[in-house]
């Protein structure tokens, strides 16, 4: 019997990981969107409700990135029926934990096995990536690509697309530090400077390899050593209040080193063991505490198992 409705989960994710700008992003924990997707009689694609935004989002097929991704998915397709959305939003917007991606992925997820699995789950990442064209004006693939497949993945390439999924080391967790704060990507992106130094440069490649060789050895202190991002974050920092502070303030309590996620204000933090992610989580507290600005705070494994459906209705 044909399935009339699928609900999916997609998770939070960190991209850029510090040295890895537009390169790198891992997924994480429980924290996420779910979208469910239905059948239809009226032709087209409907977002029919949204919870959780604060009346903020669009319903307008074309901007919404639920919509977006499913009609690039459906344009593939040729599929020419008639399907609504519900997106429950479990990530608060402008974030930095790449809430876009995960309502989209989910999205995707639910419409493709609702339509009988017609494309394998790494195949979806290029609708995925039409949705980041609308919701920051390019297509990213650094938090589509950990939403949708988990763990740590490295986008080697864009033209054509090349996702490399990375090993996630026994023992790593991540604590997100996510102020009351709204920032934009595109205001975020805009302090960006437009040319770099060969030094930097060099610099940079040196840490995203030290990275990744890191995660494959699980060699903590070669993590902690390339956790270090020369480009984006000396200009991206200053819009975040607390930051310095949290930076130094880990450092003693055996964290491996933080950084910001995605566009920021949300601040991720690496750590060897559970133990000390909540140790740092009480400290980025502290810093913020004294600043009087509240702050939501998570600890979670890397989640290396990505969006994945719910339930289905028949």
């Amino acid at each position: 019997m044909e399935k009339q409705k699928v609900t999916a989960f997609a998770p939070a994710t960190v991209a850029n990981v510090s040295c890895g700008f537009d390169i790198l992003g891992f997924a994480v924990e429980d924290l996420g969107d779910k979208v469910s997707v239905s059948l239809s009689d009226s032709p087209g694609v409907r977002v029919k409700t949204i919870s959780g935004d604060k009346g903020k989002l669009p319903y307008e097929p074309e901007k919404n990135t639920c919509s977006v991704a499913i009609m690039a998915m459906l344009k593939e397709l040729d599929f020419s029926g008639g399907l609504e959305i519900d997106l429950y939003k479990g990530l608060p917007l402008g974030s930095g934990m790449g809430s876009s991606a995960a309502s989209a992925v989910a999205a995707l997820v639910a419409a493709n096995t609702l339509l009988g699995n017609p494309f394998e789950k790494k195949d979806l990442l290029p609708f995925a990536m039409e949705s980041e064209r609308i919701a920051c004006g390019a297509a990213h693939a650094d938090n589509v690509s950990p939403a949708l497949l988990g763990g740590f993945v490295l986008i080697r390439e864009y033209q054509p697309l090349d996702v490399i999924p990375l090993h996630v080391p026994r023992g790593l967790y991540c604590t997100l530090v996510h102020p009351h704060l709204v920032l934009n990507t595109y205001d975020s992106r805009s302090v960006l400077r437009r040319n770099v130094s060969l030094q930097d440069a060099t610099t940079q490649s040196g840490n995203i390899a030290g990275l990744v060789a890191g995660l494959f050895q699980e060699d903590m202190a070669l993590i902690s050593r390339s956790l270090n991002d020369v480009i984006a974050e000396p200009s991206r920092s200053v819009l975040i209040p607390g930051y310095d502070e949290v930076k130094e303030g880990i450092k003693p309590a055996g964290a491996l080193g933080c950084g910001i996620s995605g566009s920021g204000p949300t601040i991720f933090i690496l750590s060897p063991s559970e133990e000390i992610a909540w140790e740092v989580s009480r400290l980025a507290q502290n810093v913020f505490d004294k600043m009087q600005l509240p702050i939501d705070l998570y600890v979670s494994a890397i989640n290396t198992r990505g969006a994945y459906i719910m339930e289905e209705e028949i």
